[in-house]
């Protein structure tokens, strides 16, 4: 990890098409402008954990799904029958 001290209004380029600037300095927080391509995604890390946390639990397992049709299936045969 690379550690910098900026002072507000400076910058740091990361590669060639990056550009982060310190644009204010409270007493708790600094707010930083991001200067990056539209198809560079960007997120605060918080929003990006919870984004992978909502994506595991979406994830279906197949043989769950299998099994769920295959209990729908004999329950429809039984009240067939």
């Amino acid at each position: 990890m690379l550690v910098l001290r900026r002072k507000k209004g400076e910058a740091i380029k990361i590669g060639d098409n990056i550009t982060v600037t310190v644009s204010d300095i409270g007493q708790d927080c600094v707010q930083i402008a991001i200067d990056a391509p539209r198809e560079i995604s960007i997120l605060r890390s918080e929003l990006a954990e919870a984004a992978k946390v909502n994506q595991e639990s979406a994830k279906v397992d197949r043989e769950s799904i299998k099994n769920l049709k295959n209990m729908l299936k004999n329950q429809k045969d039984k009240t067939n029958t």
